[in-house]
């Protein structure tokens, strides 16, 4: 496990750069922190630095958004926040995501800690004074 802290968000590069530089042969990634940690805005820079160029928002009521990267490289990112029923991710083909080989970017994974893939990498995000953050990536 690494942790990594930030005094400022113009620092999430070097965070983002970590954990890309980390995945291996892994496509999953968790992102674990609470309402306002900085998920969405640390899977933005992620994006950014993988060459995506649109505007990432965090997918709450589509569950999930589709970008392409450098050399039509795909990522995908979920917010499973409002799922109420398991059934919604199964429905939504969960797999054909996860086992894809696509980067697959996902907050609030503890709704669907049953479907996670075992070799997922986890990024925990605590959020400190002001713009501080600590991120632990596994």
């Amino acid at each position: 496990m690494k942790t990594l802290e930030i005094n400022s968000l113009s620092d999430l590069d070097e965070v983002a750069d970590e954990i890309l530089s980390s995945l291996g042969e892994r496509s999953v990634v968790l992102f674990r922190g609470e309402m306002g940690a900085g998920k969405t805005t640390l899977i933005s820079r992620i994006a950014a630095r993988m060459g995506v160029e649109d505007s990432v928002t965090s997918p709450t009521f589509a569950l999930v958004n589709q970008y392409e990267g450098r050399g039509g490289r795909r990522i995908y990112h979920f917010d499973f926040y409002r799922i109420d029923r398991i059934e919604e991710v199964y429905d939504l083909g969960y797999e054909e995501y996860f086992y894809s080989g696509d980067l697959c970017l996902v907050e609030w994974p503890e709704k669907i800690e049953a479907l996670v893939p075992d070799d997922a990498m986890t990024v925990r995000i605590t959020a400190g004074d002001g713009e501080r953050r600590a991120f632990e990536i596994d």
